[in-house]
């Protein structure tokens, strides 16, 4: 992902107004994330911690934000509760429902989108862990980059859905 700024980041939102994005707090760690290992930034507000933040760039280089509200409860992953963008299920992390207002007038009439994600959108870290080598996937690194590639598929999916 390409490396962001404030403005950019306020500016990019599909579904949230002037007000929400103005009470945006950006993550603790925005000056020194890693933007080269993230296929997506996605952090929750430390002030409102049921409020999410999503932020992708498509394929044409577009930056789009989503505005997304945490469910009340996390659940542990497990094989009932997989987050929808890494999908990996062998990574001991808390998922969460997120929900989302749809863009334009769909959302303005209160139309919403849900998926699970992990509760601390750490989905860029998850599918870079590689997989145990064995027979079928004698080199772990391309697993890892189909992951990566996969999950860009997916995020960009779910905005184009919102």
């Amino acid at each position: 992902m390409q490396p962001l700024t404030e403005k950019t980041i306020r500016s990019s939102f599909l579904n949230a107004s002037r007000s929400e994005t103005k009470k945006l707090t950006l993550p603790e760690n925005f000056s020194a994330l890693d933007w080269e290992n993230l296929e997506y930034l996605g952090w929750r507000d430390p002030k409102m911690p049921q409020r999410g933040y999503l932020i992708h760039s498509n394929p044409a280089g577009q930056i789009r934000a989503l505005l997304l509200r945490s469910a009340d409860g996390l659940r542990k992953r497990s094989s009932v509760a997989m987050c929808d963008i890494c999908r990996d299920v062998n990574i001991p992390c808390y998922v969460s429902m997120f929900s989302t207002r749809r863009a334009g007038q769909p959302g303005r009439d209160g139309d919403t989108l849900g998926t699970m994600i992990c509760a601390n959108f750490e989905c860029s870290t998850n599918v870079r862990i590689p997989p145990p080598k064995n027979p079928i996937y004698p080199d772990p690194m391309v697993v890892v980059a189909e992951r990566i590639k996969l999950l860009e598929e997916r995020v960009n999916s779910f905005i184009d859905r919102v």
